[in-house]
């Protein structure tokens, strides 16, 4: 009995897939000791608890969980937006650091966690954006200007001065609705000397 709950749980598993214990529950009465074994023998890999890989090879050896399918299953929701910081350097103010980490918009949880090889950093908002404009970049990038590797002050500089590539209206749309109270006054202050001059 108790190998045949196993191999109901081996054959529900996909290559690539991410689950939650949870997922789980209703495949055996005797589920730790089968997720033990599944993880011994290398069917599933533990990501953290409660979280599980069930592990797809390629040509390059394992292949990472997808990114979305991983935050999803960790967050239990699809309200989130991930970027790198790397992609502030995109906004051409100059910007030269290099960043290991990903961030994480959401609504359910906040801090540092390493899942699936990765270090995400996880930023609990009451809006998330759906879409990682040009704008709502920027905002990010001066919500979190205290916290770059980079002179704020410099940055900040580039800012005013690039300040006409950026659209005024969507700007202050994304400084209202994901901005911090610092980030939508200077938001405002700069694209009011930009429409004065």
């Amino acid at each position: 009995m108790a190998n045949s709950a196993l191999e109901k749980l081996r054959k529900h598993i996909k290559p690539g897939r991410v689950y939650r214990r949870r997922d789980l529950t209703n495949l055996s009465t005797n589920l730790d000791r089968h997720l033990k074994q599944l993880v011994a023998e290398g069917s599933l890999r533990k990501l953290m608890g409660g979280l599980y890989l069930c592990p797809e090879n390629s040509a390059f050896g394992e292949a990472p969980a997808a990114e979305d399918a991983l935050l999803r299953k960790f967050l239990l929701s699809d309200k989130f937006l991930v970027y790198s910081p790397n992609t502030f350097n995109s906004l051409g103010l100059g910007m030269t650091q290099l960043y290991n980490t990903r961030t994480v918009l959401n609504q359910k949880r906040h801090g540092s966690f390493l899942l699936g090889g990765r270090r995400y950093f996880f930023h609990q908002r009451l809006n998330v954006p759906r879409k990682l404009t040009r704008e709502v970049l920027l905002v990010e990038l001066l919500n979190n200007l205290k916290k770059l590797a980079e002179d704020p002050e410099a940055l900040l500089h580039n800012v005013e001065s690039q300040i006409s590539s950026f659209d005024p209206k969507s700007l202050m749309m994304a400084a209202k609705k994901f901005g911090t109270y610092s980030t939508q006054k200077k938001v405002k202050a700069f694209v009011g000397a930009q429409v004065r001059a």
